[in-house]
């Protein structure tokens, strides 16, 4: 009988010895932008025990950018933040929860970051004002818009009632569109945020309808996740889904890459309590990160400055010669490894045709090469070294 209770004591006793813990969690790469939407629930929710075990998230994942709402104590995330090795963070205040962002000093360079729609006639709309980041990853520009929209309603957008909670995240919605379209209309833009609705209510009720109408432009890169199962959505308390990350069409090609990824992060799996410990330690929402791989692009293409950059032999283990179709101006080719540290910098005269890049001082890997051409990256190309 001794043995029989042994053996039970130990199956139901066995998922809690091999249980993974937060450092085990995972989802930025070297070779990927990351940024991650989270809604910390009034940080720190649970004083010092809070700030520790998001200190172990933010450490595990290891991603480019983290956009947080709901910070109630500054003082304490500045704290922590400065705990990080490599992390700086942003916040412009706290009122009613504010928003802030953490971000990776090695990956990141940031060019700006201030809010908008701050004045009295936008606060129905925004009880937060959106917050935009403007960063270059590897010599390429992003624009990233974290915001917190009003919460609650009954899920029917009633138009002719300005107060009704709906019609305010509609208003945010058109608001937030006609900032993107005016002011960044051929930029990588990712607009974030916990926005406190779903993308699945019909046309007449969605409070997204602006920007799903214009697939064109726009995309929820989110979408899969909010029509899929209940138990990858971001706010499981109710359940549902409600922290989106969209995209521009200058992301679309980059999104469909093999490598990248959209996920809600189950970060109350890595947690021996599961959701109750998390929901109350953490946070009531789940981080969601979307990841993409930088590939060989084009940005912000000039045609009276047009440069395309090819790459041969390519993989190499010496030379690698860049050729130039067209160079109207002088410029640079820039070439960084995967953690985007610049490796090189090789100057390209006006007309010139053919670059040569000696390699016998670089380690085998991957590398990234831009070429730069009035301040603007007009060609980026993977390069592989292999000796």
């Amino acid at each position: 009988m001794k043995k029989v209770v042994l053996l039970i004591f130990l199956i139901t006793l066995a998922p809690q010895l091999i249980a993974q813990s937060l450092k085990d969690l995972s989802f930025g790469t070297d070779a990927s932008f990351e940024v991650i939407t989270w809604n910390v629930e009034w940080f720190p929710k649970n004083g010092q025990s809070t700030v520790d075990s998001v200190r172990q998230i933010i450490e595990a994942l290891d991603v480019d950018v983290l956009a947080l709402q709901e910070i109630s104590d500054t003082v304490l995330l500045k704290q922590m933040v400065d705990s990080l090795d490599g992390y700086e963070t942003y916040f412009e205040s706290s009122w009613f929860a504010g928003l802030a962002y953490i971000y990776k000093t090695d990956s990141v360079v940031i060019n700006d970051i201030y809010e908008i729609y701050t004045t009295n006639p936008y606060w129905s709309a925004f009880p937060r004002s959106p917050m935009v980041m403007d960063l270059n990853f590897r010599n390429e520009n992003f624009i990233i818009i974290n915001n917190h929209f009003k919460c609650c309603g009954d899920g029917l957008l009633d138009l002719t009632d300005s107060d009704d909670e709906e019609f305010r995240r509609n208003e945010a919605s058109t608001l937030l569109k006609d900032y993107i379209d005016t002011n960044f209309a051929n930029q990588r833009v990712v607009v974030l945020g916990d926005l406190n609705d779903i993308l699945t209510d019909d046309t007449d009720h969605n409070v997204f309808q602006t920007f799903i109408d214009d697939a064109s432009n726009y995309l929820f890169a989110d979408m899969d996740i909010a029509q899929g199962n209940s138990s990858d959505w971001s706010y499981p308390s109710w359940p549902s889904h409600i922290d989106h990350l969209l995209i521009t069409n200058e992301l679309f090609v980059e999104f469909e890459n093999e490598n990248s990824d959209i996920q809600t992060i189950p970060v109350d799996d890595y947690l021996s309590g599961g959701f109750w410990e998390y929901d109350a330690n953490i946070s009531d929402h789940l981080p969601v990160g979307l990841k993409v791989q930088i590939a060989a692009s084009q940005i912000g293409l000039d045609d009276r400055d047009l440069s395309t950059l090819n790459v041969f032999p390519n993989p190499s283990n010496g030379f690698v010669n860049f050729s130039l179709v067209s160079t109207a101006s002088n410029g640079q080719i820039v070439i960084c490894n995967v953690s985007g540290i610049i490796v090189q910098t090789l100057e390209v005269v006006k007309g010139q045709n053919i670059v040569p890049w000696d390699t016998e001082n670089v380690e085998s890997g991957i590398y990234y090469a831009s070429i730069l051409m009035s301040d603007k990256t007009k060609s980026t190309e993977i390069v592989i070294i292999m000796k």
